[in-house]
């Protein structure tokens, strides 16, 4: 670079050529604004803020320097403090409805916090107001000035003046070019070309000599290879929307610098070029992949929306049906929350359709739960009114007429839906400590079997006998029919005295526990039999025995139904990729093969006690 102290001599047209070449290469991407730049991208999100109180601290730091705060940062400050009150809005909002209030009657509270928020944002937006206004302002001011320096520089070429010594004069007016930054964006072209031409007709009037040209090339060499070292460096660095603003400052000053000796003009050019090609190619490939993680984002979201919307609510029929789906939507919201960002133009849309999926849900899970309420409290009262005409049965010593009124109340007890659990035990403790009450009675009164019972327990000694003189040599299938026939002939056998009745069971099932074990007899036929050869000590307290019994059945296959859903909609989560995962899916299936063959049991016991009642009938 020269100055006023250089010998005035002229540069030749060449050297002109060469600052042409580098304004119309950089001048684009000089003038483009940093808030042009920032927009059309979303800088990496910094942590998130835990509470709403975080955000306020923060927002009040950005505050206090808000001309030069960062407006994705902003956004993204205003996105996290919505997203935590609509969260507290979504938590009340569930309060209400759990404790019974319908969703259009909630009224949400006011939230002081969010009235700092905005007083704050407001802050803010008025400050970068005012400093977008100043920018402008001087950007008008800058204008002026540039017209005013090309004016004085057709001065100094229309004026006939020597040229050597309007040089001094010159280097002044192109050092006030340089410093005179921003320009509206509509007149940097034309300001740059009038500006450019006056330059080339000046030093066309100069003669400077050989000595300061090749003086003024070598500065000029020294500046530019500074700049390309400089900008070679930003390849390397981690932030590359910090690099590609750093080039543009970079390209400011080697178009202002001048040029350098013809034949390295290609070749320094050249490697500042490079150099420049690489650094906005790492910045297109840095928000290009921003691009494919977002629509990522987007497609998993959208999976997770149709899969709320595809819901079919028809067929959520009772409580454990309805809460399996709960678990489900709220691992899918939780799932939701590990995703990042969607696309911009998209990332509040697929937020409210997810938001409104959710809410829907829930709308018609209270609209469910209140329907069940009132159907549970109509069964309460059809329970009670079974309740008080088994109270006044109870008493009475009309034993068969009785028994076959109570056992009819029992038979249409189990056609009425449930209640709620508060109540459910006590409903049930009251109509069946009526029933045993009568039984009771009505066994005192017929004490007249006990003599039957004893010759009943004679029987069953002498099976037991039997039983444990097969031979342990005897064929298996043989064995096994005759086992069968003896167990058969055990059931066929009424009930013995109450207190050899435990004894006997144990004697006579220590024996059928030996034989199936050395004749590997099935076990659930085991079980089977087993429950068959137990129903007779069961049907000793009379039918509600047997009625308690069954409804106690009843419970376990709901409830181990329920653990059977659970653990297939497990497996639908879970695959079989890695070693870990194929060994919990071969658990899993082996549960459920098991849960299976005990719902089976189950039912045939069930039916078993469904014979019993009947034939008792």
């Amino acid at each position: 670079m020269m100055d006023a102290h250089d010998t005035n001599q002229p540069l030749n047209q060449g050297e002109l050529e060469e600052e042409k070449k580098t304004a119309e290469v950089s001048e684009p991407i000089t003038e483009t604004p940093t808030e042009k730049v920032t927009a059309e991208v979303q800088p990496e999100a910094a942590p998130k803020p835990a509470t709403k109180e975080d955000v306020l601290n923060l927002l009040k730091e950005l505050a206090q320097d808000a001309e030069n705060a960062n407006k994705q940062e902003i956004d993204n400050l205003k996105q996290s403090f919505y997203k935590l009150h609509n969260a507290e809005l979504e938590a009340a909002k569930k309060e209400f409805t759990d404790n019974g209030g319908a969703v259009e009657d909630f009224v949400p509270q006011e939230d002081p916090t969010e009235e700092d928020f905005k007083r704050l944002m407001g802050v803010i937006k008025d400050r970068r107001s005012k400093l977008v206004a100043e920018q402008e302002r001087q950007k008008e001011e800058n204008l002026q000035v540039k017209l005013s320096i090309i004016e004085e520089l057709k001065e100094l070429v229309e004026s006939g003046d020597d040229a050597n010594k309007s040089y001094t004069e010159f280097k002044k007016l192109q050092q006030q070019w340089n410093e005179t930054k921003l320009v509206p964006q509509g007149k940097v072209n034309e300001l740059w070309k009038n500006y450019q031409l006056y330059v080339e007709k000046f030093y066309d009037l100069l003669k400077l000599n050989n000595e300061f040209r090749e003086y003024d090339f070598k500065k000029n060499l020294e500046i530019k290879t500074h700049l390309c070292e400089a900008a070679e460096k930003l390849a390397d660095e981690e932030d590359v929307v910090s690099a590609f603003h750093q080039l543009q400052k970079l390209h400011q000053e080697f178009r202002d610098t001048g040029p350098v000796t013809k034949e390295l003009r290609d070749e320094i050019w050249n490697r500042f070029k490079a150099a420049s090609t690489a650094v906005n190619r790492r910045h297109q490939q840095h928000f290009e992949s921003l691009k494919e993680v977002e629509q990522h984002n987007l497609d998993q979201k959208t999976v997770i929306c149709e899969i709320v919307e595809a819901i079919e609510y028809a067929e959520l029929k009772t409580f454990s049906a309805w809460e399996n789906k709960t678990q489900e939507v709220i691992a899918l919201q939780n799932k939701w929350k590990t995703i990042g960002f969607a696309p911009q133009k998209m990332n509040v849309k697929i937020f409210e359709r997810f938001r409104h999926a959710c809410d829907d849900f829930f709308k018609k899970k209270g609209e469910f739960f209140k329907s069940l309420k009132e159907g549970m409290n109509e069964n309460l009262e059809k329970k009670k009114a079974l309740c008080e005409q088994a109270e006044a049965l109870k008493d009475s010593t009309d034993w068969k007429a009785t028994a076959d009124a109570l056992t009819k109340l029992q038979r249409e007890w189990k056609t009425i839906g449930p209640v709620s659990k508060k109540h459910s035990d006590a409903v049930w403790k009251r109509f069946i400590s009526a029933c045993d009450y009568f039984f009771e009675q009505k066994n005192k009164a017929t004490s007249s079997q006990r003599s039957v019972e004893i010759e009943n327990m004679e029987k069953k000694k002498a099976l037991i006998e039997k039983l444990s003189a097969i031979d342990e040599n005897m064929d298996t299938e043989e064995a096994n029919t005759l086992v069968r026939d003896l167990m058969k002939e055990w059931n066929s056998i009424g009930h013995v005295p109450f207190k050899e009745k435990d004894r006997l069971y144990k004697q006579y099932h220590t024996v059928i526990d030996q034989l199936f074990d050395r004749f590997n007899i099935n076990a659930s036929n085991k079980k089977l039999s087993n429950f068959r050869s137990n129903i007779s000590n069961i049907q000793g307290g009379g039918s509600q025995s047997l009625y308690r019994e069954r409804e106690k059945l009843m419970r376990a296959y709901e409830n181990m139904k329920n653990e059977l859903q659970t653990y297939e909609n497990n497996l639908g989560f879970l695959t079989s990729t890695s070693k870990k995962g194929s060994s919990l899916l071969t658990e899993l299936n082996r549960k459920v093969d098991k849960l299976k063959a005990d719902l089976e049991l189950v039912l045939q016991k069930i039916k078993v006690i469904d014979e019993s009642i009947k034939a008792e009938e």
